[in-house]
């Protein structure tokens, strides 16, 4: 579990990543991306599910966001839409 402090757009509420993501990713890389996700960049999503995300942050719904690693892996980063919860997760993994 991470703890971060920001000026988050997005409570992450308790973040955690699962055992795939914690092997494969680099962990500065993981903590850049969630604060990217904080910050509401959603990564490379497309427009669609951009607007999707930014609709979810008004209407208290899941919340979605995609990125790669400087090598090229690709990972997730998803906030409950109670805000509780934020995970880590490779695409294989969810």
């Amino acid at each position: 579990m991470m703890t971060l402090k920001s000026s988050k757009r997005v409570p992450l509420g308790q973040v955690v990543i699962t055992q795939g993501a914690l092997h494969d990713l680099p962990a500065e890389e993981v903590q850049e991306s969630l604060l990217r996700h904080a910050e509401g960049d959603w990564g490379d999503l497309c427009e669609e599910d951009r607007a999707q995300n930014d609709e979810a942050l008004e209407h208290e719904a899941r919340l979605m966001s995609r990125y790669r690693t400087k090598n090229g892996i690709p990972f997730w980063i998803i906030t409950e839409w109670d805000r509780s919860v934020t995970t880590i997760l490779l695409p294989e993994e969810y």
